[in-house]
């Protein structure tokens, strides 16, 4: 596979926030960001839903985002695999 440099612009503190939790994962910021790429082609969209945000925001605390962000990341565990190969 050859590889190829991508080059974007986002705010420092997003991406800090993002490796923290990539890392967490145990992801690096590229390997996510492939996924992320990989998941897109397979669906041929964007793979979560977008939509305007209600006027009614609610917040979770860490613990459970990260309980359910590896609850989903099990849930797609073999398909992972199978991409990342």
């Amino acid at each position: 596979m050859i590889s190829s440099n991508v080059t974007i612009r986002i705010d420092k503190d997003l991406k800090d926030e993002a490796e923290k939790l990539f890392n967490d994962l145990g992801l690096t910021f590229s390997g996510a960001i492939n996924i992320f790429i990989r998941q897109a082609i397979r669906e041929q969209g964007i793979p979560f839903q977008i939509s305007k945000k209600s006027e009614k925001i609610s917040f979770v605390d860490d613990s459970t985002l990260m309980q359910t962000a590896k609850e989903e990341i099990n849930k797609h565990f073999d398909a992972y695999h199978e991409l990342a190969k």
